[in-house]
């Protein structure tokens, strides 16, 4: 599963607000639409967050997310701003350059009752950036393998983050590799925008250290996502 934070060439309206979603053209040709949203949120509804996603949250609680603010760039429907919001994280502003997954995720903070402690971007945090404030914990959640200009995205959002890092991102593996060869072929055959890519974690590292932060720790998750998080220095 790729995230939906890859980039939107027609961002469209965005919505600084809480509580509300704007409607806009998405790009990638639909792949992030209501069909595969409603689907996230019913095997997140039954099962609970992904093994990679969980990973990343007990990692974060084991920190403290008492009183924190978070920044989830890519945030899909939401799941690591309901787990956190649940666990007594003060408020949480979601990035995400699908308007389908976004909506989703505000039905779900909605009917979890926890809203009005969301604040909803729709568009390419990259292009939002400079109009998005820090945060204690920010999140990108397999977000920089499906996102171009990806060296800009880690150093961008590391800026906004206070104390705390958190990357999911794929194992730099052969067999990942393959993989991701394999999905990249069938999105083309598709005619799909969307591409993936497997990154150096040492590539990721240089630009989060130069930026302040220092790793902190990092695990795998089965054969194919590693889940890291750096500390502000």
């Amino acid at each position: 599963m790729l995230c939906s934070a890859a980039r939107a060439t027609q961002a469209g309206a965005r919505d600084e607000g809480r509580g509300a979603v704007t409607s806009s053209t998405d790009d990638f040709g639909g792949f992030y639409d209501e069909r595969r949203a409603a689907a996230e949120l019913k095997r997140y509804r039954e099962k609970g967050p992904r093994p990679w996603t969980a990973a990343l949250i007990e990692l974060l609680k084991s920190e403290g997310v008492e009183g924190a603010t978070l920044l989830d760039i890519g945030g899909g429907i939401g799941v690591i701003a309901h787990e956190l919001l649940a666990t007594g994280a003060a408020s949480a502003t979601h990035v995400e350059a699908s308007a389908a997954y976004l909506a989703t995720a505000r039905a779900e903070s909605e009917r979890r009752g926890h809203a009005e402690r969301m604040t909803y971007r729709h568009g390419d945090f990259v292009e939002l950036a400079a109009s998005i404030g820090l945060a204690d914990i920010v999140t990108l959640d397999r977000v920089i393998n499906v996102y171009p200009d990806w060296e800009r995205l880690v150093e961008q959002s590391a800026a906004r983050s206070r104390r705390l890092y958190g990357l999911v991102y794929p194992r730099d593996r052969r067999f990942v590799r393959l993989v991701i060869s394999g999905m990249n072929l069938a999105f083309r055959l598709r005619r799909q925008a969307v591409r993936a890519a497997v990154h150096s974690p040492d590539a990721v590292d240089r630009i989060l250290r130069a930026n302040g932060l220092a790793p902190h720790v990092s695990k795998s998750v089965g054969p194919a996502w590693q889940v890291a998080l750096w500390r502000r220095l």
